[in-house]
């Protein structure tokens, strides 16, 4: 497939997505709400699919195996230290979290604590920006691969997804994807979703499943909003069933965690964790 013909498949799904979208993403003809944040009764029209992880930073109290096996138990604060870091896997041990989620500089710790345990240890690559090569990107994930990680969250180019360059995206995401598969990792693409707009959205996430990407990521937390309703519903309906929808960013309460799930999401941010299991266990 040339460029061209990429350009134009991208563009028609592109259309294809938002036409089923339909007019009413904004507001409920029901409520006249502002369904990512306050609608239950469009949330339920329009999502069906259901969340498989949490990422949280903070401390997450004893939920059980239901919530617990969502969750990608996260730090990736600058400052994190190596107490904090070891804390994180101690949690994630006792809890049985699907993951940690830490930066590359800490995955080696993570996969010493959780050795021998079922949780699995995440990092970022190209992170917060996706605007370093793919050259770089490759070389932070087969570092990462080496030292103990198993899952791999990279940014996309999202430059280049807005100045239209999709070959560069997907060729982008193609060599994170290469590198991480030989290695036995599965990658989750950040597309940013706060930097875009629904056109540019369904692009980054049709362009992703063409990598061959395992799945579709919100945010990084680190931008200037996280996930919303609208936004996983999107992203559901784009990569369909086959691939996996991660959530983050923005998701303080229980009845947040719960939207994100109802819309798709197959993974889901979470800050206020403590919060929202409280609510659950409760």
């Amino acid at each position: 497939m040339d460029t061209a013909e990429l350009q134009l498949l991208v563009a028609e799904i592109g259309e294809q997505i938002l036409a089923r979208l339909g007019p009413a993403q904004n507001s409920c003809a029901t409520c006249g709400q502002s369904c990512s944040d306050t609608c239950a009764v469009k949330t339920q029209e329009i999502i069906r699919a259901g969340a498989d992880r949490i990422s949280s930073c903070q401390r997450v109290a004893q939920s059980g195996p239901g919530i617990a096996s969502l969750i990608d138990h996260t730090l990736l604060k600058p400052d994190a230290t190596r107490e904090q870091v070891a804390k994180l896997c101690q949690e994630a041990r006792q809890h049985g979290f699907a993951t940690v989620c830490v930066n590359p500089y800490w995955v080696a710790l993570a996969a010493a604590e959780l050795s021998g345990s079922a949780v699995k240890v995440c990092t970022v690559v190209g992170f917060p920006l996706g605007a370093t090569t793919t050259r770089v990107k490759m070389a932070e994930t087969e570092e990462a691969a080496r030292a103990g990680a198993q899952e791999i969250d990279m940014v996309i180019n999202v430059g280049a997804l807005r100045s239209g360059d999709f070959e560069t995206v997907k060729t982008d995401i193609r060599g994170v994807v290469e590198v991480s598969h030989r290695a036995g990792a599965i990658v989750k693409t950040i597309i940013e979703t706060a930097l875009l707009n629904d056109e540019q959205k369904a692009a980054a996430c049709t362009l992703a499943k063409l990598a061959g990407a395992d799945f579709v990521k919100t945010s990084t937390g680190f931008a200037s909003a996280g996930a919303t309703v609208h936004d996983v519903a999107l992203m559901r309906l784009t990569v369909g069933p086959e691939m996996g929808v991660k959530a983050a960013g923005g998701i303080r309460t229980l009845d947040d965690l719960k939207r994100m799930v109802e819309a798709g999401a197959t993974r889901v941010g979470a800050s206020a964790s403590v919060k929202i299991v409280e609510a659950a266990a409760g």
